[in-house]
């Protein structure tokens, strides 16, 4: 694999990422001089935004340097790319098709009596409405960073030396078990094996890139607006009785 070594210093670079923002988050909650007025949670909360945040945007500055010489690392593929206009086109068509999987993903969890919902979704949003600045984290870094690491580096790497189905599931696998909700392993699997199919079709990793950010944009949006939302639908119900 003659791209072993890079793989390795992103994998690296990933992993410290994650460790790295545990142990800001705690120097910030620790020794940031906070406002009087903010509460435990603000701080933690605010602390675990500015952590993910700073170490996000180091290790994507980390992924340029490490794989902007290697001139050919995107080149996974046999035959031509799509235009980048049309990797667009498959990342938006990807972003519903890794909708409707969760929704059919979610519809055989709760068959087995899976609890809807993620923990981790909520705990984000939550952060988010005290600490906006993780949404730069949530909607920019994570499909970014992610779709590097287990797009092109797991899902590409596995591709060359078994086949698509092989190195789909394997990385839907990882991708799945690396968020630590095993019980949704479903839920996570799905839209990972929808990015697969568009990075495959169109050879370009701007489709899954695209289809994750709007993942994400999308989710983040009905988790921050969704009091308003179901209010918005109460109102709606209500008005169409009223006229009925």
């Amino acid at each position: 694999m003659k791209n072993w070594k890079t793989y390795t210093y992103l994998i690296i670079t990933y992993l410290l990422m994650h460790v790295g923002s545990i142990f800001l988050s705690k120097y910030l909650f620790e020794s940031f001089p906070w406002d009087a007025s903010f509460t435990k949670t603000d701080k933690i909360y605010r602390a675990s935004a500015w952590a993910l945040f700073s170490t996000n945007a180091v290790a994507a500055i980390v992924f340029f340097f490490i794989i902007y010489p290697k001139k050919k690392f995107f080149q996974v593929f046999k035959g031509k790319k799509v235009s980048v206009g049309k990797a667009i086109i498959w990342g938006f068509f990807g972003f519903l098709l890794a909708l409707a999987g969760q929704i059919i993903a979610g519809s055989i969890e709760s068959a087995f009596g899976v609890k809807p919902g993620s923990e981790n979704t909520a705990l984000l949003a939550d952060i988010a409405k005290v600490s906006p600045i993780i949404i730069f984290s949530i909607v920019l870094f994570a499909p970014l960073l992610e779709e590097i690491i287990f797009r092109r580096v797991l899902f590409g790497g596995l591709y060359q030396k078994t086949n698509f189905i092989v190195a789909a599931v394997l990385s839907a696998l990882v991708f799945a078990a690396v968020h630590g909700e095993l019980q949704h392993i479903l839920i996570y699997s799905a839209p990972a094996l929808v990015f697969s199919f568009i990075y495959y079709k169109t050879k370009r990793l701007l489709a899954p890139i695209t289809a994750h950010l709007l993942m994400n944009g999308f989710v983040t949006i009905l988790q921050l607006y969704q009091e308003r939302l179901l209010k918005w639908a109460e109102l709606k119900t209500a008005f169409s009785f009223f006229i009925n």
